[in-house]
Parts: C-alpha cells; structure tokens; sequence
C-alpha cells in the first residue's frame, strides 16, 4: 500500500470520528426532544433530519458548495474567523459530514429513548428525580445500546461518503482525498489493483459495522435496559 493510499485511510478515519463525535454532541439532546416532545412541529424536524438519507448526496452537496463559497455569508464568516476558506478544506468536509450523516445518528438514539419503559421514568418521577438527574442517571444508561449503534452507523456512514465529499472538498492529496475519493481517483487511472486494495478496506469496515449493529440491535430488553430497533 502507497504512501498516498494510507494518508487517504488516515484522513479517512480522522473525519469520521470527528464527524461522530459531533454529531454526538449535537445529536443526543436532539434525539431526547424528539423521543419526548408531543408537538407538532417535532415532525417537521423529523423530516429534516432525515432528508439527506433520501436526497442525492450531489444535491446536499450542490447547496453546501454554493453555501460554503468565499462570496457567501458562511463562507465569509469563516474566512474571517479562521483565515481559511470553507470549501475544499478538511472543515467544510466535517462540516458537510455532519450534516450528511446526522440521521444516522439522531435516529437510533431517539428509538432507544423510545423504548425506555414508562414505568422507569414513572418511578424516577416518584422518586423527585431533577430532570438532568433522571436523564443522566437513568435514560442514558438505559439507551447505551442506541449510541453504540449510532457511532458505529455515523463512523461508518462518513467513512463511506462520496458524493458529498467530492463536490465539497475535490481530491486534494493529505486534505480532503479520502478513502472513496482515491478509490474513484484509481479507477479512473484504470489502477485497478490499488482500487482494490481500497476497496477491500472498505468492505471490510462496512462488514464489521453491520456485524456490531445487528449484534447490539438483537440485544434489545423492555425492563432495566432496552436496545434499538429500526
């Protein structure tokens, strides 16, 4: 394996855990609020969430790459804040990473907080639990099998990208060439004994995600710890 082949993979995992780390900050508390908010406006932002699994990642990209421009009102923000601009740099890949795979987050850690029995929040409530104490003391343990599947869905979401990072961030060696972008890059150069060994590596993380997803999913309990169902 070439030099150029293992900064891609490097990069590669780079992105996806900081991407997944992200998104796990911003996704837990937003997961919880649609697990628990009865009005309306909760499927609306359901829906939002959970557009870029149906939307061509070309288009999600198209907008990011107009909104990201260094004419733009992002674009001009962090050229200001940062001295850099957005569009293809290894921020605007997390940024659109983020974005990209935020349902693959938010989705299985809202269904685990589902799927905490009434009755514990009941007794917690009886006990005069504080909100933030019930929430850290009991939901978040109890929903331990949602978040391990959503790091491993984000982690291996954002480690597979494509479209998105090509119209974001190009094919820019030891910046923004990840591992699908080498691949196509090889591909294209009709080096097809590097795109396989590229591919491999790719089947092989997508196989062990699947295998630890559905094992964590089979794992699924109603009383004193539940799991995640899709």
């Amino acid at each position: 394996m070439t030099d150029a082949e293992i900064q891609a993979i490097v990069l590669s995992i780079k992105l996806a855990s900081l991407s997944c780390f992200i998104l796990l900050l911003v996704g837990t508390p937003l997961a919880w609020w649609l697990a628990r908010s009865e009005r309306k406006i909760k499927h609306v932002i359901e829906a939002i969430v959970a557009l870029p699994i149906v939307l061509p990642p070309t288009v999600l990209g198209f907008y990011l790459l107009i909104s990201f421009a260094p004419n733009s009102v992002m674009g001009q923000w962090w050229l200001t804040l940062t001295g850099s601009q957005l569009a293809f740099s290894f921020s605007g890949l997390v940024f659109a990473s983020c974005l990209y795979s935020l349902p693959f987050v938010v989705q299985p850690i809202q269904s685990a907080f589902k799927q905490i029995e009434p009755g514990v929040l009941d007794a917690a409530k009886v006990l005069r639990m504080p909100r933030w104490k019930q929430l850290l003391a009991v939901e978040l343990p109890l929903a331990k099998n949602g978040f391990i599947v959503a790091m491993v869905l984000g982690f291996a979401h954002t480690l597979g990208e494509f479209g998105v990072v090509l119209m974001i961030g190009g094919s820019i060696p030891g910046e923004t060439q990840v591992i699908a972008i080498a691949l196509f890059d090889h591909v294209e150069s009709l080096n097809f004994a590097a795109a396989h060994r590229l591919a491999l590596v790719l089947l092989g993380f997508s196989f062990v995600a699947l295998l630890l997803t559905y094992t964590f999913s089979a794992s699924k309990k109603r009383v004193g710890s539940i799991g995640v169902k899709f």
